[in-house]
């Protein structure tokens, strides 16, 4: 997670970083704590340990000597979250301890959590927390029509407080791992969850453009495509792109590593103009290449396929050279 804090005064931002505790993995087959101590053994313990870390940490006190009042908390692979002034100056004006960023699910983001009203509180429901008999309930995108992006604010004298009370008893989510060919439990918080402990606690809804998370190379592909550009900092979207959802991108096996998808283009194809696009297989991309409608390359194992420069593809389905 990363951390921004703002003054109020200025626009300088400091983004700050911090090591978090771990915490040991729990051996899931005897359900015991390991005891060997070594670093596989321990996991991190979630965001929802960056209160008290700021805390411990010593940066919770010093922001607070030097007259600051909010913290921006990010996960860090959100080219989405930057600051806005806009939503700091609604905070401050209406005494907002915590507030929540959500923006509309789409079918990609059906696991995400939701806020809820629950015992007069806003509260943060996760999948984890739903009884298997409701999951597809709370998948549904007309049901829950908002999710969580992990963009939050939050006011430092708030968290003194109750860090200092003890006060933040967040649920503990249990997140199945295998680490080494052993299933361990692994015990975590969500920064998230807090939100029922603040004071006048709010969600927000925001535009879909401050969500733009990279976890894989898929979307690796959509921040370094013609589809977005930097400006001054700021992940800008193309305004030549009229479909308001990005292209839907699945690539195999083969993309996975960053090293092994850079060496795979010579450039990023243009897909300004993209609907979707699935490739698997032993797949080369040459320079200036334009994806466009829906396309598919999908070769099978023991063939090499080379896309030349200049390549054009529009609702195309490939599965050999014979189909460029």
């Amino acid at each position: 997670m990363m951390i921004h804090r703002r003054l109020l005064r200025s626009t300088q931002t400091q983004i700050l970083r911090f090591t978090p505790l771990t915490r040991a993995n729990i051996l899931d087959w005897l359900l015991m704590i390991s005891c060997h101590c070594l670093q596989k053994d321990t996991h991190p313990p979630g965001h929802g340990d960056v209160f008290p870390s700021l805390k411990n940490s010593g940066k919770l006190d010093a922001l607070l000597s030097q007259g600051k009042e909010y913290v921006f908390a990010a996960n860090s692979d959100n080219l989405g979250a930057v600051v806005d002034l806009k939503i700091l100056n609604h905070l401050i004006r209406n005494k907002n301890e915590y507030c929540m960023e959500v923006t509309p699910k789409t079918l990609a983001d059906v696991k995400g959590g939701t806020l809820i009203s629950y015992e007069g509180k806003v509260q943060l429901l996760e999948i984890a927390q739903v009884p298997d008999q409701h999951v597809n309930e709370f998948k549904s995108i007309e049901k829950f029509k908002i999710f969580n992006t992990n963009n939050l604010w939050v006011n430092l004298k708030a968290i003194k407080r109750l860090v200092e009370a003890d006060a933040l008893k967040m649920e503990i989510i249990p997140n199945p791992k295998e680490v080494d060919g052993v299933k361990v439990l692994q015990l975590e918080t969500a920064a998230g969850a807090a939100i029922k402990f603040f004071d006048h606690a709010i969600g927000i809804n925001v535009p879909r453009s401050r969500f733009l998370p990279v976890k894989a190379s898929s979307d690796l592909l959509l921040v370094q495509s013609d589809l977005y550009t930097l400006v001054d900092g700021f992940v800008i979207r193309n305004p030549a792109r009229t479909n308001p959802a990005n292209p839907s991108i699945e690539l195999g096996p083969e993309f996975k590593k960053v090293a092994n998808f850079l060496s795979r283009f010579k450039s990023i194809p243009s897909i300004i103009e993209l609907d979707s696009l699935k490739v698997a297989g032993d797949v080369w991309f040459g320079a200036n290449i334009t994806l466009k409608g829906k396309v598919s390359i999908v070769v099978k194992s023991g063939v090499k396929l080379e896309i030349p420069d200049g390549t054009v593809l529009q609702n195309k389905e490939i599965s050999g050279p014979e189909d460029l």
